[in-house]
C-alpha cells in the first residue's frame, strides 16, 4: 500500500483509532459478554462503553474536510450538476449498506435463537427495511437494523446539505451582474458565508437540543469545521481563520460545555495545521506498524458496516456455549474484535470496491445521471 504523499496519512491516522474506538465502544456497550468481563476491567470496559463513542467527531470533521475538497476546494462549487453529485454519494454509501443490514438481519435471527437479550434488533418489517433503503429510518422513528447506522443517514444528510449551500452560493454569485468587466470579489464567498452561518446556528442552537438529532443541522457544527478547517489551511490564507474556528468553538462550549464538541474543533485544528505545515500526507514518517494503521484506515467503513452483527453472533455463541466466567468472555470480546476486522476486511475487498450495477428503476435512473455528469 502507496504510503507517499498521494495518501493523506494524518487523515489515515485518525480514521483508523476512530473506527477501532467506535467497534470497541459497542462491544463494551451491547451484548453479555462486556457484562461479564467487566469485573475484570472495569475501568476500561466502563471508559469504552461511556466515552469511545465520541470517536465520531474524528469521523464528522473529516467527512467535512474531505468533502469539500472533493466539491470546493476554492470555496465555489465546481459542479453545475450537484443532483448527480448526490447521486454517486448515495450509489458508494448505499448498496454496501443494504447488503450489510441483510447480514444483520440473519446475524440477529441467529442470535435470537442463542439468547435473550435487549441488544438483539427486533425481526424487520417491510416499511422498516424500506426505510434503510433511503436512510429515512431515524427521520420515520423505525428501530435501526443494527447498531450505529444512524450515521450513514447523517452523512449523506451532511452531504447534501453541503452540496445545497454550495450550490445556493454558487447561484447568488452567478446571478449578479458583472461589475466593472468582473464579477465581485465579495460574492465569491457567499458560499463559504454560507457554510459559517450555519456552523453557528448549529454550535449554538442545535446542537445544544438532543430532538434535532435525526438531522444533519444537529452535527453540522463538526462537519462545517472540517469544512472551514480545509478552506483556511489553503495557501495563503491567513492563520487567523484557524483562531477564528477555535474562538467560535470556544464561545459556544463556555455557553454549553460538549465534550463531543470540545473533540470535534481540536481535529479540525490539528487538520488545518497539518495541512498548513504540509506534513498531512507525510506524517508519521516512523509510526510503527504504519502499514497496518493505513489498511485500517481504508478499511474503516466495511468494518464499520459489518462489526455489530459479528460482536452479536460472537455474544450469542458465548452466552449459550461458553460458561459464565469473565476470563472466558473477555477473551470472546477480543475474537469478537479480531473477527469483525476479518470480516470487514473481506467485505472491503469483494463487497465495498465493487461497481454496483444496480437493476431496480429507482437506483437504474441514479446510475444514469450520474454516468450523464461524468460524460459531460
Amino acid at each position: 500500500m502507496s504510503a507517499g504523499p498521494s495518501r493523506l496519512v494524518f487523515i489515515d491516522v485518525l480514521k483508523a483509532v476512530a473506527s477501532q474506538l467506535i467497534v470497541l465502544h459497542h462491544l463494551a456497550f451491547y451484548g453479555p459478554m462486556s457484562d461479564a468481563a467487566q469485573e475484570l476491567l472495569p475501568g476500561l470496559i466502563g471508559w469504552l462503553s461511556e466515552y469511545a463513542r465520541i470517536a465520531v467527531q474524528v469521523f464528522l470533521v473529516v467527512g467535512g474536510f474531505l468533502a469539500v475538497r472533493a466539491l470546493a476546494p476554492q470555496g465555489q462549487l465546481l459542479t453545475r450538476q450537484p443532483v448527480a453529485m448526490l447521486a454517486r454519494r448515495y450509489l458508494r454509501l448505499v448498496p454496501p449498506f443494504l447488503l450489510a443490514m441483510a447480514i444483520a438481519i440473519i446475524c440477529a435471527y441467529v442470535a435470537r435463537g442463542w439468547m435473550e437479550h435487549d441488544s438483539i434488533p427486533g425481526q424487520p418489517a417491510a416499511l422498516q427495511v424500506l426505510a434503510h433503503v433511503f436512510l429515512l429510518h431515524n427521520i420515520l422513528d423505525f428501530d435501526a437494523l443494527s447498531a450505529g447506522v444512524w450515521y450513514i443517514a447523517i452523512d449523506f444528510q451532511l452531504f447534501a446539505l453541503l452540496v445545497g449551500l454550495l450550490w445556493l452560493g454558487r447561484l447568488g454569485r452567478e446571478s449578479i451582474p458583472a461589475m466593472a468587466g468582473g464579477r465581485s470579489r465579495g460574492v465569491h464567498s457567499l458560499g463559504m458565508l454560507l457554510v459559517f452561518s450555519l456552523v453557528l446556528a448549529s454550535l449554538f442552537h442545535f446542537n445544544r437540543d438532543a430532538s434535532w438529532d435525526i438531522w444533519a443541522v444537529y452535527f453540522f457544527g463538526a462537519y462545517g469545521m472540517g469544512v472551514m478547517a480545509y478552506w483556511a489551511s489553503e495557501k495563503g490564507q491567513s492563520p487567523i481563520w484557524l483562531a477564528i474556528i477555535a474562538s467560535v468553538a470556544l464561545g459556544a462550549l463556555l455557553l454549553d460545555f460538549r465534550l463531543r464538541i470540545g473533540v470535534a474543533v481540536t481535529v479540525a485544528l490539528a487538520l488545518g495545521l497539518a495541512r498548513r505545515g504540509d506534513w498531512m500526507g507525510y506524517w508519521p514518517k516512523r509510526l510503527p506498524g504504519r502499514e497496518v494503521v493505513l489498511f485500517l484506515s481504508r478499511v474503516s467503513y466495511s468494518v464499520f458496516l459489518v462489526h455489530f452483527p459479528i460482536c452479536l453472533l460472537v455474544n450469542g455463541a458465548f452466552d449459550h456455549f461458553v460458561p459464565a466466567e469473565p476470563a472466558w468472555h473477555l477473551m470472546g470480546m477480543v475474537l469478537a474484535w479480531v473477527t469483525s476486522l476479518a470480516a470487514g476486511t473481506v467485505f472491503h475487498f469483494y463487497v465495498e470496491t465493487r461497481e454496483w450495477r444496480l437493476p431496480t428503476p429507482v437506483f437504474g435512473l441514479l446510475r444514469r445521471t450520474v454516468k450523464a455528469e461524468s460524460s459531460a
